[in-house]
């Protein structure tokens, strides 16, 4: 995988670190909210896996477009 593309979904993974800490909800809480465990948030938000962005926006009240700008 290019640089750029690891370095993009790392930046994905912060805003959603930003956006679930702004919901005041944990990694638990958010994985509750969309069927996977706190692991696999913490997967997504350090970029070690590839998201479902819609379903995490949804989540957490946002457009996923709000989740990558």
């Amino acid at each position: 995988m290019p640089d750029w593309v690891l370095a993009r979904h790392r930046e994905i993974g912060e805003c959603i670190r930003l956006a679930r800490t702004e919901a005041k909800m944990s990694q638990v809480e958010l994985g509750e909210r969309v069927g996977r465990d706190h692991k696999t948030i913490h997967r997504y938000e350090t970029a070690q896996r590839v998201l479902d962005l819609p379903l995490i926006a949804n989540a957490l009240g946002k457009r996923p477009s709000e989740l990558i700008d």
